[in-house]
């Protein structure tokens, strides 16, 4: 039968995954994995709660990377077996099944390809997420929304964990602001490519009139912050307000001020937290996204002296980055790599990755020919 040249798609394969194989290092992380292993099965280990949460996300991590590669070494290896049968044979069924695992297999060797092109300082890292509603007016926060539950979603269908910290609810429609956190390894590195504007044009449905309307949103990720980042922030730097949090909640979140709004006076930066029922929670969660955002001023500022070093005008992550037209045609488009759908459903149910591995790799040519 006609159909794929196995003796070269194999092969092909075969170079993809040894290249894939050569920079996650199975081998160094199954030593790794031992170390691990023994640190957990210490009676103490739960002595200090955030060195065991790290302890066990990190061999869980690791586990998943070594049994992923492993698990796509036998497929490959099977597949082999599979092929040289059918063909010995006439099997035109196995052939079949052989041409649906080879299509399977490319995807996901292509997947993991583009997490080896992840080697930033924090793209190993959770992810911290703020959207904000931007000109639009209405429509803008109900864009934000929009955009929130499309991260959520995309969140939920990996098995990612959420927390929401913050959320600023607009007077009409829609949100102000959201800040939330994304756990998951390499959830910085992978979110990291969705920074900067998103324009939405559609017919307002805030518009008694039925008029075309253009409106923006703001997307900022930064690495969530570790003991060994040392981002120490002394008390006389920042003042606390505390609030009655706002919007939907339980039947003590808006009858008592529990919300916190923290100000890192050096900087001026502002963050709040209302999503905890504690006070206390709330401002340990609001200094948690404070580092985090001091993290990424020290290292931008690090980055904007190489540059100015280097004569050259940085990068543009606050430019916009990609288009979701609803009106008068159906597309999102990334206008850094061309990457398009159109499918703008599926896009805020959540679905893309497309988008994501693109970026990834756009920003890793983009690096290469800095």
């Amino acid at each position: 039968m006609a159909g794929t040249d196995f003796s070269v798609a194999i092969p092909e394969l075969e170079r993809a995954l040894a290249s894939i194989e050569a920079v996650l290092d199975p081998a160094g992380k199954r030593v790794e994995i031992a170390a691990l292993e023994e640190q957990v099965a210490a009676p103490d280990l739960w002595d200090d709660v955030d060195n065991a949460q790290r302890v066990t996300s990190r061999l869980s991590a690791l586990q998943a990377d070594v049994d992923r590669v492993t698990n796509l070494r036998q497929r490959l290896d099977d597949l082999s077996v599979l092929v040289e049968l059918g063909q010995e044979e006439s099997d035109d069924a196995s052939m079949v099944e052989a041409e649906s695992e080879l299509a399977a297999l490319r995807k996901t060797i292509d997947a993991l390809e583009v997490r080896t092109l992840m080697a930033g300082e924090y793209d190993e890292r959770d992810a911290l997420v703020t959207i904000r509603s931007e000109a639009g007016g209405v429509d803008a926060a109900d864009f934000a929304e929009m955009l929130q539950r499309m991260y959520l979603r995309w969140a939920e269908r990996h098995k990612y964990a959420t927390e929401v910290f913050d959320t600023s609810y607009a007077e009409e429609a829609g949100i102000k602001s959201t800040t939330f956190q994304v756990r998951a390894p390499y959830a910085y590195g992978t979110l990291s490519v969705e920074q900067g504007t998103h324009r939405l044009v559609r017919i307002s449905p805030f518009d008694n009139q039925g008029r075309r309307q253009t409106s923006f949103a703001g997307v900022e990720v930064l690495p969530v912050t570790e003991s060994t980042d040392h981002i120490d922030i002394p008390e006389a730097d920042i003042r606390v307000d505390v609030f009655r949090s706002s919007g939907p909640g339980g039947q003590s979140v808006n009858t008592t001020d529990s919300a916190v709004r923290l100000t890192h006076l050096p900087t001026g930066i502002v963050v709040s937290c209302q999503n905890e029922k504690s006070q206390l929670q709330n401002k340990a969660a609001a200094l948690r996204v404070l580092q985090s955002r001091l993290l990424e001023k020290a290292r931008h500022d690090r980055e904007a002296e190489m540059n100015a070093l280097k004569g050259d005008g940085g990068n543009s992550w606050g430019s916009q980055m990609r288009s979701y037209v609803l009106h008068p045609y159906q597309m999102v488009k990334d206008l850094r790599t061309d990457y398009e759908t159109s499918s703008p459903d599926a896009v805020f149910d959540g679905d893309i990755d497309g988008f994501i591995d693109s970026g990834i790799r756009w920003r890793m040519r983009e690096h290469a020919d800095a």
